[in-house]
């Protein structure tokens, strides 16, 4: 007897017929993801920011959460965007070569982070790409603290960068930039800071009240110096270290408020007659401070400087105002208010170069105001720059 052959029941012939498609479906699932397309090759570039422009304002940030890891912010106040950073290691000084187109920052590394074997350097920036080019050692002994005008500076012709150490003991670096080699170190006697002028004289600031001045030879060793009589009063009215350039000279700033002018042109220094930025009876109320308080343009001989209400020792205070004065004239020209709950207080301010300048201020918030320089009037307001900016660079 013959049987006929046993078929699936509905059930299992629907099993198997889903199954046959769930297989078919995973061989041409598989089949796809096997060969996708080609993904393009990345190549990584650097951007050119082209020649650097008078409105870059280069902002250092203390980063106090991270000190040893510091690094100068570049903001351009044209197109009011971050354009990039340089990284500055601890409690850096800085100088930007004549044309703009190189910053040097003087800074210190340790092995550990924050401790082990120290290393001092100058890095080399180009400023069109914001990339390091090269660095030159220095002896371990350079100037940490808060930054100024005179920590680091280029000689006229370039060829020399001067670098202020404390150890305590004063002294200053010579670095041969053609070599790429330190060429030697200058004791000051206790005098600090670097402030070159002429092709090869550096003055440093005493704490007598005098400057003393040191001449160069052409191979960066001392050829003379010289001392000069004392043209302020530390223990009655001592000046702030963050003075300003003005030409071939000077300008300080008192902590009561009044003006020393020192100029640079000939082999010994000339101090001018001091003028006040206030009245008799705003004297000992008014008072500048701040990290950077003075700021001057050339073309419109016009000086800037940020202003407080406050008593003796309040001279780190950030100010309520910004006061502008005829640096000529030795006149105030106005004052202008800001709202330090808004805004917070003015701790440094800068002023470009150029033939259509802008003031910039900073304040303890770390915001970054950019200004009209006749007006005051506020044009931008970058509400966060860094974690604690503190100084500002202009080339």
């Amino acid at each position: 007897m013959q049987h006929a052959p046993m078929r699936p029941s509905g059930g299992r012939a629907m099993h198997a017929r889903r199954l046959g498609a769930i297989c078919m479906g995973l061989g041409l699932g598989t089949a796809a993801l096997a060969a996708p397309p080609p993904l393009a090759t990345e190549h990584l570039t650097v951007a050119t920011l082209g020649p650097p422009s008078p409105h870059w304002a280069y902002v250092l940030d203390l980063a106090t959460n991270n000190e040893t890891d510091e690094r100068l912010l570049v903001f351009d106040a044209d197109r009011n965007e971050h354009l990039g950073q340089i990284d500055a290691g601890y409690y850096p000084s800085f100088a930007q070569s004549a044309d703009g187109k190189t910053t040097a920052a003087v800074t210190t590394y340790w092995s550990r982070g924050w401790h082990g074997t120290r290393t001092d350097v100058v890095e080399f920036t180009d400023n069109t790409t914001l990339n390091y080019t090269h660095e030159i050692l220095l002896p371990p002994k350079r100037m940490q603290g808060p930054p100024s005008a005179f920590g680091a500076a280029f000689s006229a012709d370039q060829r020399f960068l001067y670098v202020a150490n404390l150890t305590p003991a004063a002294s200053f670096t010579v670095v041969d930039l053609g070599k790429k080699a330190v060429a030697g170190e200058i004791e000051t006697d206790g005098c600090v800071l670097v402030i070159p002028s002429g092709p090869r004289r550096v003055s440093s600031l005493c704490e007598s009240g005098r400057l003393l001045t040191v001449t160069l030879d052409e191979t960066g060793h001392e050829a003379s110096r010289a001392l000069s009589k004392p043209f302020f009063d530390a223990d009655k009215d001592p000046i702030f270290v963050q003075g300003t350039r003005n030409g071939s000279g000077v300008l300080f700033v008192s902590f009561l408020g009044d003006v020393y002018g020192v100029d640079l042109s000939g082999a010994e220094p000339k101090f001018a007659a001091t003028w006040p930025l206030v009245t008799p009876a705003e004297r000992g109320t008014w008072r500048p401070s701040g990290n950077q308080l003075v700021a001057y343009q050339p073309r419109r001989e016009r000086l800037y400087v940020p202003m407080h209400v406050g008593g003796e020792g309040s001279h780190k205070v950030g100010g309520s105002e910004i006061w502008a004065f005829d640096a000529a004239k030795h006149q105030r020209l106005a004052r202008w208010k800001f709202d330090p709950k808004r805004y917070g207080a003015i701790v440094a301010v800068q002023v470009t170069q150029d033939e259509k300048p802008l003031l910039f201020a900073l304040t303890d918030t770390s915001a970054l105001l950019v200004l009209d320089p006749d007006s005051g009037k506020i044009k931008h307001v970058e509400g966060k720059v860094g974690q604690s900016a503190w100084y500002l660079v202009n080339p």
